[in-house]
């Protein structure tokens, strides 16, 4: 079996996906004209983060009722499915919904029909994470924690997203205290090459104690951290497509380097849309760039599972599948 095919039929794990940033072209349109909304179409060209969001959020005004998140959610799932997917941690921002005017249920009752019936007729396990809003406030933030709270059995974590400059981890840390309390998982994302990118990745993993980081291959500028982040067996989920759309590169050799040493790094597709790769294009795009060995490629689908937010019996089910698929 060649590479190509080995990674497409790899049963896989995503851990870092925003379905938001799943909206293609064509149902972007679609929903847009069936609610009557005018929406700017997303043209790409992205030079940083900035630049990204700027194009991101004004598309998802086409989203307004719970069929719409349903559509978007089940679109995603189904490519997942074609890719061999078999468990998926979801993002979702429900305050770049709220605060147009979407009720919190709306949005959470979409994306949750889709998860049920990707169970049942696709073979696809997915949980939601939702994430604050960095760039508004703590106040906010913890306000939409607690509006989720009725709903905490459909929602696996937390997380932190937008624009990092300016909004670091310390301002929310009161928030992921409670969300702690409350029994949800942690994760943060610590962006690529932001200002203060090692400060950031120091206190969302010693201060706040996150489960996982979100990108943060910035640390292999800090050994120590590095050390801590294997001690502790926190994974980072790293997004090669998208990096390399904002900033100057893929990052590949980082993500290799912390794969090599042991880091429980692993690979996922982050806002495929817009960037034009799903996981298993990351996969090979990372492969290509940085001369992964099956095994290495193995290895990151392996962290992918022992660092979600699995019951034991789910993981290690999923573990014999992956493990029987190295040895084809």
């Amino acid at each position: 079996m060649d590479l190509d095919a080995f990674v497409a039929g790899m049963p896989k794990t995503e851990l870092h996906v925003h379905l938001e940033g799943t909206l293609e072209r064509d149902l972007l349109l679609r929903l847009a004209a069936r609610n009557g909304v005018d929406v700017p179409i997303p043209e790409g060209g992205f030079t940083d983060l900035t630049s990204f969001l700027a194009q991101y959020y004004p598309a998802m005004r086409a989203l307004v009722t719970e069929d719409d998140f349903f559509e978007l959610a089940w679109a995603y799932l189904e490519k997942a499915a074609s890719q061999h997917v078999v468990h998926a941690e979801l993002f979702f921002d429900p305050q770049a919904h709220t605060g147009r005017g979407v009720p919190f249920p709306t949005v959470l009752g979409g994306y949750r029909r889709a998860i049920l019936r990707a169970e049942r007729e696709l073979g696809v396990h997915a949980d939601l994470i939702l994430c604050f809003l960095r760039d508004l406030t703590a106040e906010h933030a913890m306000s939409t924690l607690m509006e989720a709270l009725p709903f905490k059995a459909w929602i696996v974590g937390v997380g932190l997203d937008s624009d990092e400059r300016g909004n670091p981890p310390a301002k929310f840390a009161d928030v992921f205290a409670r969300a702690r309390a409350e029994g949800f998982q942690l994760t943060m994302h610590c962006d690529i090459d932001q200002p203060g990118s090692i400060e950031h990745i120091r206190s969302a993993l010693l201060d706040i104690g996150v489960d996982r980081i979100d990108h943060g291959t910035n640390v292999v500028e800090d050994p120590a951290l590095v050390a801590v982040l294997r001690e502790r067996g926190v994974g980072l989920t790293c997004c090669p497509i998208s990096n390399g759309f904002v900033t100057d590169d893929m990052k590949a050799q980082e993500i290799a380097a912390l794969l090599r040493s042991g880091v429980k790094v692993t690979v996922a597709s982050d806002d495929p849309a817009y960037f034009g790769g799903y996981v298993t294009e990351n996969l090979l795009a990372l492969a290509a760039a940085a001369d992964l060995t099956r095994d290495e490629l193995v290895q990151l689908q392996r962290n992918a599972l022992e660092i979600a937010w699995l019951a034991p019996f789910r993981r290690d089910a999923l573990l014999a599948g992956l493990e029987a698929h190295a040895l084809a």
